[in-house]
């Protein structure tokens, strides 16, 4: 956890900003939790486990966001799956009541040759209220460290960001033998539950605001 926060802070243009919130079809769709995070995670050893809720509980104490043992609406509401196989979570009980056209969507994703995807749901205002997180675990995942595995799948957990934010480069960098968040990533996540700021923003103006509190 303080190896997150020790970091500081690192500015962000507008335009950077906006840029890890716009979509492929060029519109800027930003949301982050709005409630606190009930993490489950299936799938993995005990040793795992404790990784990735250790890596949730370090990225939500660097937002000044709050986790809880149980949500009163969904019991828990960041669902994290380890799998080999896309054709294994149509078998999982009730998942389909949960995401929609869940067999079609794992065909799809396994034409695709596709290795990690998650699916969103949001309250009335607009905030994240559950997370679904598929990993399917290939030969490039099964190669990572599970710590640099379990931070990048938090910190994409933590916000609404786009598809291609993090396309290019991770969100992860070493500073000497320490995994750490690189700066500019983790001044976002500060900034962007600060609470003056809304919980859900359409507009790239918001970028702007954001932008100003990374510095």
């Amino acid at each position: 956890m303080s190896r997150l926060e020790r970091q500081g802070r690192a500015a962000m243009t507008p335009s950077d900003v906006e840029a890890l919130f716009t979509d492929a079809e060029g519109r800027y769709r930003f949301a982050r939790w709005g409630r606190p995070l009930v993490p489950v995670v299936f799938g993995v050893e005990e040793a795992t486990l404790s990784t990735v809720k250790g890596a949730v509980e370090a990225v939500v104490a660097l937002a000044g966001h709050r986790m809880a043992d149980t949500d009163p609406e969904l019991g828990v509401n960041l669902m994290i799956f380890f799998f080999r196989d896309w054709e294994e979570l149509p078998e999982v009980p009730n998942l389909d009541r949960m995401i929609p056209d869940l067999g079609p969507l794992c065909a799809r994703l396994a034409a695709a040759g596709a290795n990690q995807y998650r699916h969103f749901r949001f309250d009335a205002e607009g905030a994240i209220r559950a997370c679904f997180v598929f990993l399917r675990m290939d030969a490039h995942l099964s190669a990572m460290p599970a710590e640099a595995l379990a931070l990048t799948q938090a910190v994409q957990s933590m916000l609404l960001w786009s598809e291609r934010a993090f396309a290019g480069s991770s969100p992860l960098a070493r500073a000497g033998e320490t995994l750490i968040l690189r700066p500019e990533i983790a001044s976002v996540i500060r900034a962007a539950y600060d609470p003056v700021l809304p919980a859900a923003a359409s507009d790239p103006s918001h970028a702007l605001r954001l932008a100003a509190r990374t510095g």
